[in-house]
Parts: C-alpha cells; sequence; structure tokens
C-alpha cells in the first residue's frame, strides 16, 4: 500500500485534465464507501441562519452607511 507523500509527486507531475478526473474518482469512490458517514444519522445539527437574529440588519446598514461616508 502506498502512502500519501509517496503518492503526491507523480499525482503534481499530472495534467489538469488528469488532476480534475482523479478527484472525480476519489470523490465517487468516498460516495459509495460505507465507511465514511459525514453526518450521524438521527442527530439534530446546528445551522446558523439571519432567522431571528432581531436588530442585525439595522447595524449591518449603519455600518455600510458609515464606509459609504468614509470614501
Amino acid at each position: 500500500m502506498m502512502t500519501l507523500t509517496g503518492i503526491l509527486p507523480a499525482v503534481r507531475q499530472l495534467q489538469p485534465s488528469d488532476k480534475l478526473r482523479l478527484i472525480r474518482i476519489l470523490a465517487e469512490e468516498l460516495e459509495s464507501s460505507k465507511h465514511i458517514f459525514p453526518f450521524e444519522q438521527d442527530r439534530t445539527y446546528c445551522l446558523p441562519t439571519p432567522y431571528s437574529t432581531f436588530g442585525v440588519g439595522e447595524i449591518l446598514m449603519k455600518t455600510l452607511k458609515t464606509s459609504d461616508t468614509e470614501k
């Protein structure tokens, strides 16, 4: 089995189109792998959104106006 440090010099010598092809092949292999789970089943993940962030719009507008007057 080769190591990453052993493979990298050969990969760096590839043409850009071959590098993209390699990326696609590796991504497809990872996608079909049963040993990689980017998310855990039945777990809730926090995703920050602009909802319920009252007052942020006003602060943003003041900041934008301040930066416009400084120009």
